[in-house]
C-alpha cells in the first residue's frame, strides 16, 4: 500500500487563534499537521465539508481540495472552534 502525501494549505485567517497559543501548544500542533502531510483518515462532522484533527483539547478544521491538497480554515482550542463553527 502506498502513502499518499498531501500538500498542506492555510487559509488566510486559520492562525487568528494560534499566535496566542504558548510554545508547546505550537509545538503539539506543527506535529500534528506535519502528520496530515501523511495519508491519515479524515474524521468528519456530520452535515458538514470540513473534516477536523484533534490535538488535545485543540482542534484542526480542513477540507480536501483536488491535488491532494488538505486546506487549513481553523486551528484553536475547542471553546474557539465551536464559536468559529456555529457563524460557519
Amino acid at each position: 500500500m502506498t502513502e499518499v502525501k498531501w500538500e498542506i494549505l492555510f487559509s488566510e485567517n486559520c492562525g487568528r487563534y494560534y499566535s496566542r497559543f504558548d510554545k508547546s501548544v505550537k509545538d503539539r500542533i506543527k506535529k500534528k499537521i506535519e502528520q496530515m502531510e501523511n495519508d491519515l483518515p479524515p474524521r468528519g462532522l456530520y452535515q458538514s465539508k470540513y473534516l477536523v484533527e484533534e490535538v488535545g483539547q485543540y482542534r484542526i478544521a480542513y477540507i480536501l481540495r483536488e491535488g491532494n491538497i488538505k486546506e487549513i480554515h481553523f486551528i484553536g482550542d475547542h471553546t474557539q472552534y465551536k464559536k468559529w463553527y456555529s457563524s460557519k
